[in-house]
């Protein structure tokens, strides 16, 4: 964890519960986990001492708004206060230029324009939002396993997601964590959603589906919130792993996909590359299969009675209230559409549930993906402009587009300058509150606008050196009229 030129790096990660050690010489006991983990109690103590100091100081200028991020000449430090008591820092190291000055001395200028706090934050966020989906609340844990439970819990989870992060990959779209939805003929998704009726009519154990085609959601019984952490797992994790050869989604900065393997407890499991190749010969359909359906976690075959059945447990948030539900994550592919199923946590699918399972959705499933793929094929496909490039979020549904990032790499289409001036922009966004837009031309000549209206932003990338200022916003609303012509935005 030393320091790298030009790249941000992390140096430390902890938790802590300030209510664990309230006497002195106990302050060890507030540690519930600390990345790197072969750091020096006594450092780990200072560190956490520093971090309940500067909470406690910020809550004499701001008792409504605790501390969330601590600017330093070589660091940048995050807070998050996910539960009560419980807090969650994380610390980067800026990144920096190495020099050498006119008498001979090495000098490092750190770049604090570089890291943004609006997107680690979020990264920050996210990883308790993960850790959660698979584990639940820290509190829970601790209630059913105490504290020592907690702390093994944290340490299997957060020392293989940490490291797997590609922080200078960080963008935009980590901030919104948004979803990609398919937009269907009223048709087709009446057919989805007959299709979800009888299914959930026909299995009890099943309280709640998920419905995507390729990485595209089309229907969803899970809150928002949930959802989007679901969708972000799915898309940069067990599809990637799954799909060998064939690209989903582009893997994210901060949802690596190693979780496929290694979300489900303390057991340790095959790379992803063993579990893919297993789970694609032994899974999917032969040739001679009535159908074209299979599961992608579960039954490791299907046609076995003595097959291993493996999945994870998730916890999701069906009330609103501060109660979880604890459920089985069983998954399931035909031709490109993929069903989610949450299996009541009662205990895990006896392989007859399974099965049963597999003979009712198989053929349903193989049905519905061959409608919405003829569907597709029927759309005039969207002119593509090398001109421009654009994001769009919509904070009421989740909802994001982007041509900016590609499916098939985990690159962005244009350079991190613009990526870091388009957050920027989102952030006095999130400072104001309010709908207005921003219009900059930038010192290669290329034009960005951002724009927010009622809770909707659009961001746009224009490659017009030569354009005025009027003619690039009549510009904005062509695109604006091509690709989102069912969308009401104030001018």
């Amino acid at each position: 964890m030393a320091t790298s030129e030009g790249v941000p790096v992390l140096k430390n990660f902890f938790v802590y519960n300030a209510t664990l050690g309230p006497r002195e010489g106990e302050e060890h006991k507030k540690v519930l986990y600390y990345l790197p983990e072969d750091a020096d109690m006594d450092i780990k103590i200072r560190h956490v001492g520093l971090c309940e100091a500067m909470v406690q100081f910020t809550k004499t200028f701001s008792p409504n708004k605790l501390c969330d991020v601590l600017h330093t000449l070589k660091t940048r430090q995050f807070f998050f206060n996910p539960e009560p008591d419980y807090w969650i820092i994380m610390t980067i190291l800026l990144p920096c230029k190495k020099s050498t000055s006119k008498d001979g001395k090495t000098v490092f200028e750190y770049k604090e324009e570089d890291i943004q706090d609006t997107l680690y934050q979020s990264v920050l966020e996210l990883a308790y939002q993960m850790f959660r989906l698979f584990h639940g609340p820290f509190a829970y844990i601790r209630k059913h396993h105490e504290v020592e439970g907690l702390r093994h819990t944290l340490a299997h989870f957060f020392s293989k997601y940490l490291p797997q992060i590609r922080w200078p990959q960080i963008d935009l779209l980590d901030v919104f964590n948004g979803l990609s939805f398919l937009p269907l003929d009223k048709n087709v998704f009446l057919r989805v959603q007959s299709f979800i009726n009888l299914l959930e009519s026909s299995f009890s154990r099943i309280k709640h589906t998920v419905f995507m085609f390729t990485d595209q959601l089309v229907w969803s019984g899970l809150e928002q919130e949930d959802m989007r952490v679901l969708y972000k797992y799915l898309t940069t994790s067990l599809f990637p792993v799954c799909f060998k050869g064939e690209i989903v989604a582009a893997p994210s900065a901060s949802n690596p996909d190693w979780l496929l393997v290694n979300m489900t407890g303390g057991t340790k499991s095959s790379s992803p590359t063993t579990s893919r190749s297993s789970s694609s010969s032994s899974n999917a359909p032969s040739s001679s299969s009535a159908h074209q359906g299979y599961f992608l976690n579960g039954p490791k075959n299907i046609q076995d009675p003595n097959t291993t059945i493996k999945m994870p447990r998730i916890f999701v948030n069906t009330t609103g209230g501060e109660q979880m539900e604890e459920h089985n994550l069983l998954v399931y592919h035909a031709l490109g559409a993929t069903v989610c199923f949450m299996v009541d946590g009662s205990g895990p699918p006896a392989y007859e549930f399974c099965k049963r399972l597999d003979t009712f959705v198989g053929p349903h499933l193989s049905s519905l993906a061959k409608m919405i793929t003829d569907y597709l094929q029927s759309r005039r496909p969207a002119n593509t402009d090398a001109q421009h490039r654009y994001i769009y979020f919509n904070h009421m549904n989740l909802a994001q587009k982007s041509s900016v990032h590609s499916r098939k790499s985990p690159f962005v289409t244009i350079s991190q300058d613009l990526m870091r001036l388009l957050a920027d922009i989102n952030s006095d966004f999130q400072r104001s509150g309010e709908d207005g837009e921003t219009v900059i031309k930038t010192m290669t000549d290329c034009w960005v606008v951002g724009r927010r209206s009622d809770q909707r932003e659009f961001f746009v990338v224009l490659n017009q050196k030569n354009a005025n200022l009027i003619e690039i916003s009549e510009e904005v609303k062509r695109l604006s009229a091509t690709n989102f012509n069912n969308i009401f935005f104030l001018d």
